[in-house]
Order: C-alpha cells, then sequence, then structure tokens
C-alpha cells in the first residue's frame, strides 16, 4: 500500500483528493493547520483505518517516522478574500511549505506534487493560457502574495528537480468549483450561488465581461491523480478551457437556482484578471486528460451540495 501526505488536505480541493486516493487503496496522511480548511470536509474519513490526520502548520518543520512515497502540497489560502486577509500566512505557505515538504520528499525518496495556480500567469496578454507564458503579475499588488508564493514554489521545486533530483510535478490549477466550497470563499462560484439562494441581489465586479473558465472538482481530481502517475516535470494545466463572462455565468446561475435575484454591478478590484482560460494541449496530448463535466450538470450539483448544507 502506497501512502500519500497531502498539506491542506482538509481543504476544498485536498478533501477531495483524500477521498480520491483512499478509494484507490492508498493510506492518505492529511497535514492542514485548518486556518481556512474545514474539519467537516473530513470529518467521514476519520475512523478509516487508512486515513490520518496530523494538525500541523506546514510553514514549520514537519517529521513523519513511517514510509512516504507521495508528497503533495496542496496547503495554501486560495481565496483573494483570504489571502489579502492573511498575505505572511499566505507567503510561507508558498516558500517556507514548499521548502518544508521538498525536504520531506528527499528524506523519504518520495515523489513530490505542486498544486501551483493560473495566478501565476496574473492578467494574462496571451489568451488562452499555455505552460510556455510566463505571465503578466504584479508583485506588489493586493493579490501578490498569493501569484508570487506561487512563482517562487514554482521555481523551488524547479531547483529540488535539477540539484537533489527529487521526481517533481507541478500542477497549474485553473478555476474549480463543486462541494464543500466555503459560502464565504469571496469567489464567483460560492458568491453568487449562495447570493442566489438567498434571492439578494448577485455581485459582479466590473463589467461582467471579464472571463472564466470553471472545472468540476472531480474533473480536476482525475487529472491530478494522471498527472501525479504521468513521468511530466514541467508545469501542467489543469482546468476546463470552456471560457465564459462574469455576465453569462451569473445569468447561468439565475436560470438553474430559479432565483429572484437581480444582477448589481460594483467596482472591478484593483489587478483583477480580465481573461483566464487555460490551454490544455498539454494535458490531453501528455496525460490523455481533458474535463468530462458540462458547467450547467455541475452547477446544478453545486447548488445541490449548498442547499443542503
Amino acid at each position: 500500500m502506497k501512502t500519500t501526505l497531502i498539506t491542506g488536505g482538509a481543504g476544498f480541493i485536498g478533501s477531495h483528493l483524500c477521498d480520491f486516493l483512499i478509494e484507490k487503496s492508498f493510506r492518505v496522511i492529511c497535514v492542514d493547520n485548518f486556518i481556512t480548511g474545514n474539519r467537516k470536509n473530513i470529518e467521514h474519513l476519520k475512523c478509516d483505518n487508512n486515513f490520518t490526520l496530523i494538525e500541523h502548520d506546514i510553514s514549520k518543520h514537519i517529521s513523519i517516522d513511517e514510509p512516504v512515497d507521495y508528497v503533495m502540497h496542496f496547503a495554501s489560502p486560495a481565496s483573494p478574500v483570504d489571502y489579502q486577509k492573511i498575505p505572511i500566512q499566505t507567503l510561507k505557505a508558498g516558500s517556507l511549505g514548499t521548502h518544508n515538504t521538498l525536504g520531506l520528499a528527499v528524506i523519504k525518496k518520495a515523489k513530490y506534487f505542486l498544486a501551483s495556480t493560473s495566478e501565476v500567469y496574473g492578467d494574462p496578454q496571451v489568451n488562452p493560457q499555455p505552460e510556455s507564458y510566463w505571465g503578466n503579475v504584479n508583485p506588489v499588488g493586493p493579490r501578490g502574495c498569493y501569484d508570487e508564493a506561487k512563482r517562487f514554489a514554482e521555481a523551488l521545486v524547479t531547483a529540488y528537480h535539477q540539484i537533489h533530483n527529487v521526481d517533481t510535478r507541478i500542477a497549474r490549477i485553473f478555476n474549480t468549483y463543486g462541494s464543500r466550497m466555503r459560502k464565504d470563499d469571496g469567489r464567483a462560484v460560492p458568491n453568487f450561488i449562495n447570493q442566489a439562494l438567498n434571492n439578494k441581489p448577485i455581485t459582479i465586479y466590473g463589467d461582467g465581461k471579464q472571463t472564466r473558465s470553471f472545472c468540476y472538482v472531480s474533473d480536476l481530481v482525475d487529472g491530478i491523480y494522471k498527472l501525479m502517475m504521468s513521468d511530466v516535470n514541467s508545469p501542467m494545466n489543469l482546468g476546463n478551457p470552456d471560457e465564459y463572462t462574469i455576465l453569462d455565468f451569473a445569468k447561468i446561475i439565475q436560470e438553474i437556482s430559479n432565483t429572484t435575484s437581480k444582477i448589481k454591478f460594483k467596482n472591478l478590484p484593483v489587478d483583477d484578471p480580465h481573461i483566464r482560460c487555460p490551454d490544455i494541449t498539454k494535458a490531453i496530448k501528455e496525460l490523455n486528460w481533458k474535463p468530462k463535466m458540462g458547467l450547467k450538470e455541475g452547477i446544478v450539483k453545486t447548488i445541490e451540495w449548498f442547499r443542503n448544507n
């Protein structure tokens, strides 16, 4: 039985990854300090003999007294609401957390997986964004703490691969949605759904013409697993290439939720990306992976989860 250590394992994506790997007969060690993670996300796993929870801040040294085959670093605030509130912790998760988990991978001779982000592209001047694009990032803007933490993490992972021969994977994760998102997450999906379910105005920042793509969480986790099991060391985009304007997306939420909510426009935040869409040519070729869940089908499932929770 292979053992995987997942930092941020009680978070939205991390908890789904815990479920996925346990179903594939992995032993999972979940590490989380619960700054943004939720104990409810992993409550159903606490009695599983193949699951262990360690409450720990990964920006501090960690020792594990058993063999570890895979180290997967997902620990980081990922919402602008969170990382603008706790920018130093966000920077530490991307820098010290990456350093500590890479050190663990060296000691354990484990394969290493970094959950990076589409935010490394900043407000892109190329659309869709291929892995070869270097990005357009403001390092001292309100999003810089997250963007630059992930860019540094990618550089550190690459250095460990080159200098210490660590077998590394880097996933640049684009907008993902599904069950276990926090309603106060601050991003479009939970914001719009909760506003619609409560018949409150759906707030759009700017004119709504900015674009996003939305990948359902089960599709993303499948891509993460395929990347981890591949031999691709260079960064890989994982996301859904179907692109929607924020205004069109809000109208989809209105339609599916059957809400009486009207759309309300507010000022666009500083450095908010105007376009965001992954070029997944590499994932299709190297992993034989692409998303299967259509947006409306995924939103129906997500709205149902929010209604029940």
